[in-house]
């Protein structure tokens, strides 16, 4: 099977499972309380069956903390370059779609509910931390950075740029059509659980991921960056609301 064949299988049957999963989450309590949990294995589940049946080294899939040097490097300049000028596009995003005078489309934009508490930088606070942030780091390497990473970047990535060799490398990654399509099936794949077209807005960073993944050859710069961005959204939503 070519690459792109196993890329669009593999990619259509862990959206079917997990469609699946947040339907029987409707009505099992049990399936929805951990339905994240779930999710994830099924992400790990398919790049280590389809490593095993093909009897390839999931090294061969980003999995591996080697080169990691480079890996700290690239996904710690991710964090450094990228958390300040997020931090601020964030609160002139808000300032924007919370206007009094927003249109309709633009105030559209805001998740529910989130205008009624918005006030700027005169409405920030710093937030209590205490273990339930320990836990959340966790929660967001172990269940969201890791699996996403390996099917999305590792797995996915790694076989469209077998089938899309990119042209053209800058700081090493690869830059052409392997990466935005790679980046797309990251965005459709956020709709599985919940149909929110906000939701397609993870293209964007998925781009920086998938750069990441092809610049060191391993998921972990990917996994920092991931667990990183996903972090700070939560610390900018207690911040701020």
């Amino acid at each position: 099977m070519s690459p792109l064949r196993t890329a669009l299988t593999a990619f259509a049957a862990a959206m079917a499972a997990v469609i699946a999963l947040a339907q029987v989450a409707r009505a099992v309590p049990w399936v929805a309380a951990n339905l994240g949990a779930l999710v994830a294995l099924v992400f790990l589940a398919i790049p280590f069956r389809v490593a095993a049946v093909r009897r390839v080294d999931m090294a061969d899939f980003g999995f591996t903390l080697d080169p990691i040097g480079r890996g700290i490097a690239f996904g710690a300049g991710f964090v450094a370059v990228v958390v300040p000028l997020f931090s601020l596009g964030f609160v002139a995003f808000y300032d924007a779609v919370c206007a009094p005078d927003a249109p309709g489309w633009l105030a559209s934009l805001a998740m529910p509910g989130f205008c009624r508490s918005w006030h700027g930088w005169s409405g920030a606070r710093i937030p209590s931390l205490g273990l339930g942030a320990v836990e959340a780091a966790f929660v967001q390497v172990v269940v969201v950075a890791i699996p996403e990473e390996l099917f999305f970047r590792g797995f996915l990535h790694e076989l469209c740029e077998r089938r899309w060799p990119p042209r053209r490398r800058v700081l090493g990654g690869g830059v052409g059509l392997a990466l935005i399509v790679s980046s797309a099936l990251f965005a459709v794949g956020h709709l599985a659980v919940a149909f929110d077209p906000r939701r397609l807005a993870v293209f964007f960073p998925g781009l920086a991921f998938g750069w990441l993944r092809s610049a060191t050859g391993s998921i972990l710069a990917g996994v920092i960056a991931h667990t990183a961005s996903n972090l700070l959204i939560d610390a900018l939503t207690a911040v701020f609301f």
